[in-house]
């Protein structure tokens, strides 16, 4: 049988207002240094697709007019520099919820990764996810 989900193809984050939009592009683009992939709109109109590698992320300034829904908690950027992404984002006065440490999932077989959490501009919860 054919595979049905052959991956993730974007995140979506809705920014409330075009403050807050040019905070999570400055965050994203800037910061992590996520590139372009197209921009559209002006105003609460106003959008962006960033490439994260292996998926994009959606950034709209439209989330004003969003209801609250879902139960995703956090997600999860794939990056073997766990640590300078850190202290990228604590450089830039971003909350750093957990600091980079390594774990060991005791599952079958046995899942290393080094991991940290922050707060993005948008007040998601961010994941730096190294499968080691």
């Amino acid at each position: 049988m054919e595979k049905l989900i052959t991956g993730t193809h974007h995140i979506s984050l809705k920014a409330h207002g075009t403050e807050e939009f040019e905070k999570a592009l400055h965050f994203y683009h800037d910061i992590l240094g996520m590139p372009y992939v197209r921009r559209w709109g002006e105003g609460t109109d106003a959008g962006a697709m960033l490439d994260t590698g292996n998926s994009l992320m959606e950034i709209s300034a439209n989330g004003d007019l969003c209801k609250e829904s879902g139960s995703i908690r956090h997600f999860a950027l794939a990056t073997s520099q766990v640590d300078k992404a850190v202290e990228l984002v604590r450089e830039a006065g971003y909350q750093i919820t957990t600091e980079p440490s390594d774990v060991t999932i005791p599952s079958q077989p046995p899942f290393p990764l080094r991991m940290a959490f922050c707060i993005g501009p948008c007040g998601e919860e961010i994941e730096f996810f190294w499968e080691k």
